[in-house]
Parts: C-alpha cells; structure tokens; sequence
C-alpha cells in the first residue's frame, strides 16, 4: 500500500512540478488526505527530495542546451597529429551565469528562513490562497500583456537584469507553498516582455540549481538530525523519485508542445477551482 501511495506522489510531483499549478502545493494537499506511514522528519524530506526526479526529466530531455561544453579537434602543422580539446559552447557561459545569478534570490531566502517557512506557510490554507491569487495573476496577465508580441524569443536574449527581475519572481515561491515555483517565473517573465515558450524553459533551467540545492539542504538537515532513513522508506523514497522522473518527461514535452498554440489561462482557472475547493473541504 506505501509503495502505491509513493507512486501517487511520484505522480502528482511530476505532473505538478512542470505545469504552473504549484508542486509543493499538491504535494501538501495531498498529503492531507494521503498520509505515508513514514516518520515526520523522513516526510519533510520526502515532499522535497522526490524532485530529483523531477531535475533528472529536464537534465535528460535539455542536455545538449544544459550541458556547457564541447569537444574541438586541432591538427598539427603537418596533419599528421590531433588533439581533442573541451571547451565551452558559445553563449553557454552567459547563460548558465544568468541561471545562477536568477537563483541567488530564492537560495539565499531558502537557507536563512526554511525552517520559518515550513511553519507559517505549509499549511493547507495558505497554499489554498496562494493558488488563488496567483491563479487570478494568470488570467490577468495572460488577458494583458499576454497578448503583445514578445520582446525575448531566445534564451541567449535574456539579458542579466532580465534574469534577475525572474529570480525575484522565483523568491516569492521559495516563500509561499502553492505560489508555483514555474508559476511565479512564468508570469515574471511574460510581464517584462519574455515568450511563453522561452519563459518555460528557462523555468526549467532554473529548476536544475533550485531543486538540486533544495533537496540537499533537507538531506543535510535530515542527517544532522541524527534521524536514519528505514528500509521501506528508502524504497519509498526510490519508487517517488523514478516515478517523478517518467512522468516528467511526458509533461515537459506536452507543456513544450501545448504552449506553442495556447497561452497559461486554463491553468489560472485551475488554481482558481482547487484553492476554492480545499477550502470549501477545510470549513
């Protein structure tokens, strides 16, 4: 039944984490109503490790973008002799700077307040709000400036102070549970004139270092706790993950294809209905 139940998890995280709909959000409404027999300590990091699966779906599908090098070949003078040489790719440099330079915000945020947020905000009613007002945003911006032509089509045109307004949008998630971590960034980056589809997968790019860093961080604290992981909660936490990853890669590469002729509102009127729903359930 546990192993059932990691598979759920495995699911709603890779379907949740790509779509504008808030992962830590379901994740934690599910968890209202689908308890894992685990320890406390074990779920808080489970909630979070279970998206290195997540990570591992973007690594594979974006490698050639992601993966910063090549391999050049140089000949002697006579021909007779080669060398192989690994260096950067053009633009590859820049642009894993600006990756970084938009997850300083939210890492910094991350590590000095984790544990304040995991108490004010991981609660049921404060996702239910977040996914409303942001849900709203969607349908607002999307109606707005969703309809003007884009400024940015290309991840080499976003500029630092571009990557940096997009990391203050990825922050406020990183602050409140059901905000959408995708979400909050794709609607920053629509706002400063970003494509939809440039803004997504830039979101994904982002996901790498911020989820990375996040599930590290919980490991950490999960170790220093001096709490040690059972048999079946490793099993859990395996079954999550690999789940996670196979269902991301659909996600990623629907989300990719249904932006190209659609634009976010569905998804607002989405978030919407649920945060009105848990809370209609909560009364």
């Amino acid at each position: 039944m546990e192993i059932l139940k990691a598979i759920l998890f495995g699911i709603v995280e890779g379907v949740t984490e790509w779509l504008p709909v808030s992962s830590t959000g379901h994740m934690i409404l599910l968890d209202h109503f689908v308890k894992l027999n685990v320890s406390s300590d074990f779920w808080k990091m489970f909630e979070v490790v279970i998206q290195l699966g997540a990570i591992l779906a973007v690594v594979v599908i974006f490698w050639n973008k992601l993966w910063p090098f090549t391999i050049s070949k140089t000949s002697s003078i006579n021909g007779n002799d080669s060398a192989k040489h690994l260096r950067w790719k053009e633009g590859a440099f820049a642009m894993w700077v600006k990756i970084i330079i938009a997850c300083v915000p939210a890492a910094v945020i991350g590590v000095a307040f984790d544990d304040k947020i995991d108490e004010l905000f991981y609660h049921p009613i404060p996702v239910a709000l977040a996914l409303i007002i942001v849900g709203l945003l969607f349908i607002i911006v999307e109606h707005t400036k969703g309809k003007n032509e884009p400024t940015i089509t290309s991840i080499a045109e976003i500029t630092y102070q571009t990557a940096i307004i997009i990391g203050l949008f990825q922050t406020v998630a990183a602050v409140f549970p059901g905000t959408s971590r995708s979400g909050a960034t794709i609607v920053g980056a629509i706002l400063i004139g970003v494509s939809r589809e440039i803004a997504a997968e830039f979101t994904f790019f982002l996901a790498v270092p911020v989820m990375f860093g996040a599930s590290l961080l919980k490991v950490v604290k999960f170790v220093k706790a001096g709490v040690h992981m059972t048999q079946n909660e490793g099993i859990i936490l395996l079954v999550g993950c690999v789940t996670a990853f196979l269902v991301s890669i659909v996600i990623i590469k629907f989300l990719m294809s249904y932006i190209k002729k659609h634009d976010f509102t569905i998804f607002g009127w989405y978030r919407v209905a649920l945060g009105i729903a848990v809370i209609l359930m909560l009364r």
